[in-house]
């Protein structure tokens, strides 16, 4: 059995009036973080604390909503403190029930490429795309490198937020080889619907138009937010991702991103979804067999 110790700081717990209990993991972001906010909460709402009214996990905590007439916020704490105790160390035998899920990216599209031109006053390099900068600074050789390094191995939604149906998503690779790049100097005015951006270590798609700081790299053309519900994908609930779905941004031409476009028009686009029980330790202990095998799983 693979066990891994995670090397990280006792919890921060805060209350937030009588109704909220705030558990800060780390104050970096990091995979390890992440994997101990989701075994906490994963074991939380398996336990059905009775008073426990909202579980919402963040990139690197978590935010607990509590009915005080039915569960102290104090032994809301005690009870997180030993869930935190029991989650120092994982083992192969902890489990996330996930998904992996295709998500197809058309990279250095003419409208992200329209849009972020029209702000390059507001950018770190006016001279430059998004692509390049971002494969400037991280030592690519051009965008055709960087492109493939962002597509190459899955990313794992860690929280929604910012607006319905954003999903924060932090790349599944060593710290050494992960992509990072700076927000905007200031935020545009305008970003397109279902861009793929990118900002910090975090990967996004943004649901709907509107104002954003992150830097674009490219388009969707499936929808990750649906408030009509007519997509197959969306009949039970308005947003897609999920906290814990694994998401592989596999690049796309212009053909198959007309294709898929025309699918999600029709309202018969179904994404390529495939069960899988993630287990952290397995991939903190050796994280390119994990990566392969989600790939494989994937599209076998």
């Amino acid at each position: 059995m693979v066990r891994t110790a995670l090397t990280l700081p006792p919890a921060r717990y805060e209350h937030g009036g009588d109704e909220y209990v705030f558990v800060e993991i780390d104050q970096a972001m990091s995979l390890e973080a992440n994997f101990k906010a989701m075994t906490v909460t994963t074991a939380l709402r398996q336990r059905a604390v009775d008073g426990v009214v909202d579980i919402c996990p963040s990139n690197a905590s978590y935010l607990i909503r509590v009915d005080p007439d039915r569960l102290h916020p104090a032994d809301l704490v005690k009870e997180l403190r030993a869930l935190e105790e029991s989650a120092t160390e994982l083992t192969s035998e902890q489990t996330l029930h996930t998904r992996v899920i295709d998500v197809p990216v058309l990279y250095d599209d003419p409208w992200t490429r329209e849009t972020l031109m029209r702000f390059r006053d507001r950018h770190q390099d006016p001279e430059a795309t998004d692509l390049e900068y971002a494969a400037r600074i991280n030592g690519f050789s051009g965008t055709g490198p960087l492109i493939e390094a962002l597509s190459g191995a899955p990313y794992i939604v860690t929280m929604l937020g910012f607006v319905p149906g954003l999903p924060f998503c932090y790349q599944m690779v060593p710290r050494d080889r992960q992509i990072e790049v700076p927000k905007y100097v200031r935020p545009r005015t305008d970003t397109p619907e279902r861009a793929f951006g990118y900002g910090g270590a975090f990967a996004v798609v943004y649901p709907v138009r509107g104002a954003g700081g992150y830097q674009l790299f490219g388009l969707a053309p499936a929808p990750v937010f649906d408030g009509s519900q007519t997509l197959p994908d969306f009949r039970e609930r308005l947003v897609f991702p999920r906290p814990g779905d694994i998401l592989r941004y596999r690049a796309i031409d212009q053909g198959e991103f007309d294709e898929v476009r025309g699918e999600v028009e029709r309202g018969t686009f179904r994404y390529r979804i495939r069960p899988y029980d993630f287990r952290p330790a397995d991939f903190l202990a050796d994280p390119d067999a994990v990566t392969n095998e989600l790939l494989e799983v994937l599209y076998r």
